[in-house]
This record gives C-alpha cells, structure tokens and sequence, in this order.
C-alpha cells in the first residue's frame, strides 16, 4: 500500500491476519520462536512507513535509521555498546543506522515505524 489517497489505518487494532508474514533469518533469532508481521504503509526513495510486529521470543538485528511508536506489547532492546531500552505502549523510540540490538519481545509488540 502507498500513500497515494488519504486514510486512516487503525493500526493498534488491525487482526494479524492483516499484516504480512516476514520470516526472520535463522540466523537471527536467539531464543524462542519469533514470528515477525509487516504492513507496508509507504515505500519511497528515501522513507519507508509501516506497521511492524514481533511475537515473543528473541531476536537480533542491525538497525536503519529508525523513528518508531510503540502501540502495544512490551520489549526490551539491547544496543550493542549502547543504554538498554524498556519499551511499551506509547514510547517513542529512536535508532541510529548500523546500531547491532537484541530484541527481547515479553508480549508480542506492534509498533509503528519511519525508516529513512
């Protein structure tokens, strides 16, 4: 989906079914068995806008520049070299491009997020 009419999407309540399913490499999980979910919002040169979300479980990532709000589940994320964030519903939270975390989903998390 792109950004070419105006809408809402009443993201925090859409059904799983709604998001896409988008296996995590295997490479990447620590523990558990994570199932990641993604709805595309915008997808441009520069920018991406969409809905992400992660069931409990462990797993790693490298960051792009990041802005994201947090709409539901709670996590904690682990900056490689950097503070340990305690993340949950209405967070705001901020991540810098190359930045090695550790994702460890307590209650399935559903965030909403810029990526530039």
């Amino acid at each position: 989906m792109f950004t070419d009419i105006a809408r809402v999407v009443r993201a925090a309540a859409l059904p799983d079914a709604a998001l896409e399913a988008d296996p995590l490499d295997a490479t990447k999980v620590v523990s558990g068995e994570p199932e990641v979910r993604v709805l595309g919002l915008h997808e441009g040169d520069a920018v991406a806008v969409g809905v992400w979300q992660h069931s409990t479980g462990v797993s790693r990532d490298v960051e792009a520049d990041e802005i994201f709000v947090v709409l539901s589940g709670r996590a904690t994320v682990e900056v490689e070299g950097g503070p340990t964030l305690e993340i949950g519903p209405g967070d705001v939270g901020l991540l810098p491009a190359g930045a090695r975390t550790t994702w460890t989903v307590h209650e399935t998390l559903r965030k909403v997020y810029v990526v530039a």
